[in-house]
């Protein structure tokens, strides 16, 4: 067996919260002709290599989440965002396996409408440098060429996730101290979530 299969076999016998739901999610993602990963610590379906969908069992409920959800067109507007700086992603949440069963027929239409996307090449246009960068980021990364070339090599959501850790503290110290902590992390080529 392989390591990512183990670790996926894992992830589903040994899940804590929303354990009936999640594996309701994972079949239905199956069935519909995905192909599943183990990235960012869960699975994850592809589609010709693409990432289309992930699961994620969460403290008050389970979701799945669609890579290029602001491209579907949600009818029926069940899909939110994860959170206040989502820009792409955009997620079913579930309290319970009812819920999924009442509309599982919906949920297999979206999943054949993000299949299409992937297939059709589609790309979620964001707007380019949205975001400001705090201050003692920009003085961190004129004062190290190191930590500023690694943070330009950065993916862009990589580079977005840290600016917007970075610009939520009120004191500046703060700002400083997490820009610190996060240098070698940076310097690896790493996301903040990211191990």
């Amino acid at each position: 067996m392989s390591d990512e299969r183990q670790k996926l076999d894992s992830f589903f016998s040994e899940a804590k919260v929303w354990p009936k739901e999640l594996r309701a999610l994972r079949a239905i993602l199956l069935d519909c002709g995905l192909a599943e990963e183990f990235k960012w610590r869960g699975p994850c379906y592809t589609f010709d290599g693409g990432n289309v969908a992930v699961i994620w069992g969460f403290k008050e409920n389970a979701a799945l989440g669609f890579f290029k959800g602001v491209l579907l067109k949600d009818p029926e507007g069940l899909l939110v965002a994860p959170g206040d700086n989502s820009r792409a992603v955009r997620m079913f949440r579930f309290t319970g396996l009812d819920q999924i069963k009442a509309i599982e027929t919906t949920i297999r239409t979206y999943v054949r409408e993000a299949i299409e996307l992937e297939k059709a090449g589609a790309k979620v246009d964001l707007p380019k440098d949205d975001i400001v960068y705090p201050e003692e980021l920009l003085a961190a990364l004129e004062e190290d060429p190191e930590l500023q070339e690694a943070f330009e090599a950065l993916t862009p959501g990589r580079k977005r996730g840290y600016a917007l850790h970075f610009a939520q503290p009120k004191q500046s110290a703060t700002r400083v101290s997490r820009i610190e902590k996060s240098r070698d992390r940076i310097l690896a080529g790493k996301g903040l979530q990211e191990r």
